[in-house]
C-alpha cells in the first residue's frame, strides 16, 4: 500500500483551493476552458458517419480549436460539485454541452444520464443509462474482444443512484431527489451511510425510505426527513419541469 505524506496532502488541499471554472457572461453558461466558447464550432452536419469516433480520425490539433467535446467533462463538475452551481446553471450548461458532446469516451454516457435526469430531461437520461449499462453487452464500441469496460458498468449503477434515483451528498448530508422516466415503473436499491442500511424505493409518484435498525436523517427534495427502524416514510415526487 502507497503511504500519502502530509506534504503530499497539502500539495493537493492547495490544488483545489486554487480551482477556478470561468463564466461566460454573454451566453450564461461555464465554458470547458477559459477560451472554450469562443472557438468557431464543430461542423457537425459536415461530418459523415464514418469519420466517428472523432479521436481516431481527426488530430487532436483540430479538435482543440472548435468547439466539441470528447466526454462530458463540465457536465461532471455539475454532478461532482452540484452544490457549487445553481439549478438554473445547470439546465444552461448541460443543454449548452449536450450538443456539443461526441461521447468519443465510455465514460460519458453515464454522467449525462445522471445530469440529464436532475435537470429534467428524463426519457434521455433513460437513454444514456441503456447507453452505460448495455456498452459490452451489445459491443456499443466494437472492442469487447479487448475486455469490458468496468468504469462504464460502474457508472450504470450511479446512472440509477445519482441519476434516477438523484442521490447526492454535499457537505455530508444525504439527499435525494428521485423520478423515473416514463418507462421504469419501479426503482430499488441500498444505501449503506454512516453504519445504517438505508433502502430507497422510488416509484413513479412517491419514494419510500426504511432503515434496517436506528435512525437516518436524509432530504427528499429539500424537505428534512427522520427515517426510523420499522417505521418506513413515504414522500411524494414532484412532476419534471417542461
Amino acid at each position: 500500500r502507497l503511504a500519502v505524506t502530509d506534504s503530499e496532502i497539502a500539495t493537493w488541499r492547495s490544488a483545489a483551493e486554487h480551482m477556478h471554472v470561468p463564466y461566460d457572461e454573454r451566453l450564461g453558461v461555464h465554458p470547458q476552458d477559459q477560451d472554450f466558447t469562443t472557438h468557431e464550432r464543430w461542423d457537425f452536419d459536415a461530418t459523415p458517419p464514418d469519420q466517428y469516433p472523432l479521436l481516431l480520425h481527426r488530430p487532436y490539433f483540430e479538435l482543440y480549436r472548435k468547439q466539441v467535446v470528447k466526454q462530458a467533462d463540465l457536465v461532471l463538475a455539475l454532478y461532482a460539485r452540484g452544490d457549487a452551481f445553481t439549478a438554473d446553471q445547470k439546465r444552461r450548461d448541460f443543454d449548452y454541452y449536450e450538443q456539443l458532446t461526441v461521447r468519443d469516451s465510455s465514460l460519458s454516457a453515464c454522467v449525462q444520464a445522471i445530469v440529464a435526469a436532475e435537470v429534467g430531461h428524463l426519457d434521455l437520461a433513460y437513454d444514456y443509462l441503456a447507453e452505460a449499462a448495455l456498452m459490452d453487452l451489445d459491443d456499443l464500441e466494437h472492442n469487447v474482444l479487448d475486455g469490458v469496460h468496468i468504469a462504464s458498468l460502474a457508472g450504470a449503477v450511479l446512472a440509477v443512484i445519482g441519476g434516477l434515483g438523484g442521490a447526492r451528498d454535499h457537505g455530508g448530508a444525504l439527499a435525494f431527489a428521485p423520478r423515473l422516466p416514463d418507462g421504469l415503473t419501479r426503482l430499488a436499491f441500498p444505501v449503506v451511510y454512516r453504519g445504517r442500511r438505508l433502502h430507497v424505493e422510488v416509484t413513479p409518484q412517491a419514494a419510500r425510505y426504511s432503515v434496517d435498525e436506528g435512525a437516518l436523517r436524509l432530504s427528499h427534495w429539500g424537505e428534512d426527513i427522520d427515517v426510523i427502524a420499522g417505521t418506513p416514510v413515504a414522500r411524494h415526487i414532484p412532476a419534471a419541469p417542461t
